[in-house]
């Protein structure tokens, strides 16, 4: 199958389809006479695993871990569950953070009532005092 094909059954761009084969995550495809990469089912399987691990947030490096890790199945899987306790107080970390965010935010959307000038606005005075 074309690469429009492999995009259309796994739900990823063609550009990332094209990303994943630079950062070799992908292997080199053979082409067609017309110099067309083509894809079969293993690249659809292995593209899906792709999308699903980055729709995790994990890194390509993470994935990339995970798919030689899977190329060993008679390893023990503890550099899998370290790679996901890892990335779980990652996730708790940037949680925290954009929670301490949210209330920056809330704090200095308060400092503005409706009805007011620009000139007057609480939020614009204190986003250029911070600036100081």
């Amino acid at each position: 199958m074309k690469i429009g094909e492999l995009a259309k059954l796994t739900g990823c761009s063609v550009q990332s389809i094209r990303y994943y084969e630079k950062e070799k995550l992908l292997p080199s495809m053979r082409r067609s006479n017309g110099n067309f990469r083509l894809y079969d089912l293993a690249t659809v399987e292995q593209l899906k695993f792709i999308k699903h691990c980055r729709n995790l947030d994990l890194s390509l490096a993470e994935i990339r871990q995970l798919m030689d890790l899977n190329q060993q199945p008679g390893m023990q899987c503890d550099d899998v569950n370290n790679m996901v306790d890892t990335h779980v107080e990652q996730v708790a970390l940037r949680i925290k953070e954009l929670q301490h965010l949210q209330k920056q935010l809330k704090l200095l959307r308060d400092s503005c009532s409706k009805n007011r000038t620009v000139k007057e606005c609480g939020i614009l005075k204190n986003l250029s005092a911070n600036q100081k």
